[in-house]
């Protein structure tokens, strides 16, 4: 497999971080940089990644804006955006305008390849926390169909923790090694995952 990315951020630094960070996965390839969203929407004319890899914050096009026309002109690019951001309210407008996920900027490395992965095989990843409303809205009104794992068989005791995460994705009565086994055995990347999954499949009505 080999995935291929686009990278829009004024920063020059951050960029080159970026690059090295995904350099030591063999599956990722950089195949494109933008110092601005004006920049990667000329760029787009001749080279098309999987993923783009977008700042917020940029000059000449802002990363909102070029999220949106990303999205209007080529809709299997998925956008990814990094941003330093975390209103809820910012990341619903966000999705909104058409990205398919955010991470903050001081995001482990081993988390933006995960968030890539996630990208390539469910078309969406989200940062901890996320509102609920914000997923209900993705599956219901955006059609959004995420990706489990095949034949998945949950006892009592799962369902009834999976429906409290739906009421509070927070809930640190749910211990870290029950979110983990929860993950591995849906295929999710993280407790936003957990959360499509319930909705998905009905434990709990959107």
């Amino acid at each position: 497999m080999s995935i291929t990315i686009g990278i829009a951020d004024d920063y020059r630094v951050f960029r080159e971080g970026l690059k090295a960070i995904l350099s030591q996965d063999d599956n990722i390839e950089v195949i494109l940089e933008a110092d601005n969203g004006a920049e990667m929407i000329e760029a787009l004319k001749t080279t098309v990644p999987d993923i783009i890899l977008m700042d917020l914050k940029m000059p000449v096009l802002d990363g909102m804006k070029a999220t949106r026309i990303v999205r209007d002109t080529y809709p299997q690019v998925k956008v990814l955006v990094i941003s330093m951001y975390e209103d809820e309210q910012f990341i619903t407008h966000l999705v909104k305008n058409g990205a398919n996920g955010y991470l903050l900027k001081n995001t482990e490395p081993e988390d933006i390849r995960r968030a890539i992965y996630a990208l390539t095989e469910n078309g969406y990843y989200f940062n901890e926390p996320i509102d609920n409303t914000l997923l209900k809205e993705l599956i219901v009104k955006n059609n959004l169909l995420p990706v489990f794992n095949p034949g998945i068989q949950l006892d009592e005791t799962e369902k009834e923790i999976l429906r409290r995460l739906c009421d509070d994705p927070q809930d640190k009565n749910i211990s870290t090694v029950t979110r983990k086994e929860l993950m591995e055995k849906t295929g999710v990347p993280n407790t936003a995952g957990l959360v499509m999954y319930a909705l998905v499949s009905g434990l709990v009505s959107p």
